[in-house]
């Protein structure tokens, strides 16, 4: 398996996909290297890495394990966890029946963990090649990347068409979490993952409903991440 769902964005400076699928450690260490990753910024709970772990060497610090010498291995890769879980905070997955519920979920994170999204994109700003994800790489992911673009400069019709292109990966991706969670959670029901739940879809107005409402609650995505706890100098490293 792979990380899927996977894409560039802000030029290249961070990759936004799923969690990483079946992945053993020497095929997370080739597709590190293979991306050029420096960094991995997990948006996931603790049992959601439990169930999908990073299958690394160290909880903090990603090495090669090749057993080479110091001088030869390759840079280490900072794995940060910082997770939101969506069943411990604001609104509620069940209650989500309409684009614009799903978009108002997401405003609902940002109101209440604002620097949850600039602890996400601290190690761009700090220059690093960053592969910032949660599970399907759609919800969590999805805000991040948002006001990641934004911040950029980019439009909201660039944010949107990119939280849309989540939408042709969905079926594989629920899928393999189907399988995931029955043989890790064999209890869970079958219709948790059906694509026809409006929270397992990345509609275009649920990202036009968050966007409109980012743009009167918090103005510009630079101000709203100063505010959230990057320093002036990180929000203009963020530009393109």
């Amino acid at each position: 398996m792979a990380v899927l769902n996977l894409r560039p964005l802000a030029g290249g400076r961070i990759l936004r996909g799923s969690q990483p699928f079946g992945l053993d450690a020497a095929a997370t260490s080739g597709f590190l290297a293979e991306h050029g990753i420096q960094a991995i910024v997990d948006l996931r709970s603790e049992l959601e890495r439990s169930l999908v772990p990073w299958l690394v060497h160290d909880d903090s610090l990603i090495h090669d394990g090749g057993g080479g010498p110091a001088a030869a291995a390759p840079p280490a890769v900072e794995l940060i966890h910082n997770p939101l879980d969506p069943n411990a905070i604001a609104g509620s997955l069940q209650a989500v029946e309409t684009a614009e519920d799903l978009g108002e979920l997401y405003l609902g994170w940002i109101r209440l963990r604002p620097q949850w999204v600039a602890d996400a994109l601290r190690p761009v700003a700090r220059g690093k090649r960053t592969l910032v994800h949660c599970s399907l790489g759609k919800d969590r992911t999805g805000v991040v990347s948002a006001v990641a673009l934004l911040a950029s400069g980019e439009s909201d019709d660039a944010v949107v068409k990119d939280y849309t292109a989540t939408t042709v990966s969905l079926p594989t991706m629920l899928e393999v979490m189907a399988e995931t969670w029955h043989l890790h959670v064999p209890s869970t029901p079958a219709a948790y993952f059906s694509p026809e739940l409006m929270v397992l879809q990345s509609p275009e107005a649920a990202m036009r409903h968050f966007l409109a409402g980012f743009e009167q609650e918090f103005g510009d995505a630079r101000s709203f991440l100063r505010e959230a706890g990057l320093t002036a100098v990180e929000v203009e490293s963020l530009a393109l």
